[in-house]
This record gives structure tokens, C-alpha cells and sequence, in this order.
């Protein structure tokens, strides 16, 4: 089954070339089933391009997803059309009283400023902790996990002296924890921030269950005792192109980056780097979304979010 996304949103068009099955508003309205109700707080400057990465991965399911776009507050961008933000996306107050089946907050270029300099620091704490108590199960991205780890655990961002940017070998536990299902003993992910999620602080500080870490990157993917919430350090929704779009960024700003890790091959930035990580990338949305939201969330949202128990790791 497919994603379901506005009639005139840009990804509709981009992910209908690529043989992605989409379906527009019009046509889901004859659909007779219960779909998922997912909302994506999108705290990226690019969102358009954004949109379309993370509608990749979810539409890689054999459920129906309906998916509602979320800013965090009324920032004009620079990246994004005012018209876009204005037709597709809601605002805090919209969606308060709703209860969702999953959520995703993503990453923000953030990761060199203390949460306290963040103009919208105070409404993010609150819709972070908001989740917990109206949403099955959320997926935090890089420095949206460095956000929830302060505010469900107190943890300040640890920043790494250089950025961590290329494409990380990484281990998976051996459990059988249903989000690893199907991954390969060792796999490969995008990292890209200057923030360290180390394994050891991690395991010392919080009650989370460590999914996958490497040691070169930390940790990558931990998930809470009950499901609730899920972090993913790196970018597995990135593009092909996308480290190679922001290392070239950062040259042309002078900031004399470094060459993405095991990114470029022979490291040479002239040539086109392959996509090593695509299929494990499927494989976590798509067991996200089957395994943590799907098999748990309710039917009716008149009943509040289940304390569910804890998955079998």
C-alpha cells in the first residue's frame, strides 16, 4: 500500500517518476480501511528535498500511510518557499488534541549551538514531551535525537571536535529485536554532525536498548524499553548525492572541510559515489513502522496511546 500525501505536494510528482505508488488525497478517500496517521515535524532547512527522502523510506510498506506535515513555528526560511510551508503544513495548535500512530522529527543544522540558543527551544521541548503521551511511536534523527536525549534524560549535547561526515561500517546487536529484522551483521549509514552519541554514555546514562553502533560513529540506533520513542543518529534517508552536496557547501564557504569517509570513491570528489546503504534503510522504516506502530497502535484513537509491552529483544 502507499503513502498518502496532498494532490499538488512536490514530492508527489518527484516519487511518481521513480515508480514510488503514492496516492494522492482524492483517490484515498475510496479506500475502505483504517490507514496510519503519521506526523513529520520537518525541522530541516531544505524541506522539500527532505520531504521526498523521508517519503521514500515510508512508502517502502505494505501499509497505507497518511502522513501530516509539521513545522515548529513561523520562521520565514530561506530554503523554502513561504507559499509551501503556508499550504502544507500545520502548526502546533492544529494538531495538539490529536492523537498519532507515529511521528518523525528530524534533524536540524544545529549541532555547534547549546539547546538555549535555539529560537524555538522552549515549543520543541514541549512537543517532544507532547509525543510521549500522544503518539504510538517516535523516530528522532540526528539532532533531533541529541534534543530528546536532554529532555527525556537530561543528557547535554556532547560535541565532537570535527565533524563526523561519510559512510559508517556499523554493527548490529545480536538480538532479535523486531527493528533489526533482516539486517546484515554489519551495515552501512550515513553519518553527518558534529555531535558524539558515544556507546558508553549512552549505555551508563539512559535505560535505552542499543540497536547498532560502530566504533567510529557511537551509537546509531537505540530504542526506549517500551517502543516509544526510537533514535537514529546518522541519515539513512539521505540521497546518493546529498554528503556530496553538503561537503561542496562547506568548501564554497571556506570552511575547508574534509572528504567524507569511505563516501567518494579512491576518495575523489570528481567521482560519483555509490549508494551503499539503501536497502538497510528500507529495511528500518519498514520495520518500524510494521513492528512499532502498525502491531501496536490502537484502532480507535477516542482511546489513549497503550502501554504496550516491551518487545522481545
Amino acid at each position: 500500500m502507499p503513502i498518502k500525501i496532498p494532490n499538488s505536494l512536490p514530492a508527489a510528482s518527484v516519487l511518481t517518476s521513480e515508480q514510488v505508488f503514492v496516492m494522492t488525497e482524492d483517490r484515498a478517500v475510496h479506500q475502505d480501511i483504517r490507514p496510519l496517521e503519521l506526523l513529520f515535524l520537518n525541522l530541516m532547512p531544505k524541506k522539500i528535498t527532505t520531504e521526498i527522502q523521508y517519503m521514500r523510506k515510508l512508502s517502502n510498506s505494505a501499509l497505507q500511510v497518511n502522513i501530516d506535515l509539521l513545522r515548529v513555528d513561523q520562521h520565514i526560511p530561506r530554503n523554502t518557499p513561504q507559499s509551501h510551508l503556508d499550504t502544507f503544513y500545520k502548526d502546533f495548535d492544529e494538531v495538539r488534541d490529536k492523537y498519532y500512530d507515529g511521528m518523525i522529527i528530524t534533524g536540524a543544522p544545529l549541532d555547534q549551538v547549546s539547546f538555549e540558543e535555539v529560537t524555538y527551544w522552549d515549543k520543541l521541548q514541549e512537543m517532544i514531551k507532547w509525543s510521549a503521551e500522544h503518539v504510538t511511536s517516535t523516530l528522532f534523527s540526528c539532532w533531533g535525537v541529541a534534543a530528546a536525549l536532554n529532555v527525556f534524560y537530561g543528557l547535554p549535547m556532547i560535541n565532537r571536535r570535527e565533524k563526523l561526515s561519510g559512510i559508517y561500517l556499523h554493527n548490529r546487536a545480536h538480538c532479535t529485536d523486531p527493528l533489526i529484522r533482516g539486517f546484515d551483521d554489519v551495515f552501512y549509514a550515513p553519518q553527518s554532525r558534529f555531535i558524539d552519541f558515544p556507546t558508553n554514555v549512552i549505555e551508563d546514562e539512559t535505560d535505552l536498548h542499543i540497536l547498532a553502533d560502530s566504533p567510529e560513529a557511537g551509537v546509531f540506533l537505540a530504542v526506549s524499553p517500551d517502543g516509544r520513542q526510537i533514535y537514529v543518529t546518522g541519515h539513512p534517508e539521505y540521497d546518493v548525492i546529498t554528503l556530496a552536496e553538503e561537503y561542496r557547501r562547506d568548501l564554497n564557504a571556506g570552511k575547508n572541510p574534509k572528504i567524507p569517509c569511505n563516501y567518494f570513491p579512491h576518495d575523489d570528489p570528481n567521482l560519483a559515489p555509490p549508494c551503499t546503504w539503501r536497502s538497510h534503510a528500507s529495511l528500518l522504516f519498514g520495520n518500524w513502522l510494521n513492528y512499532y506502530v502498525y502491531q501496536v497502535t490502537p484502532f480507535n484513537f477516542e482511546h489513549r496511546v497503550p502501554e504496550r509491552e516491551m518487545l522481545v529483544r
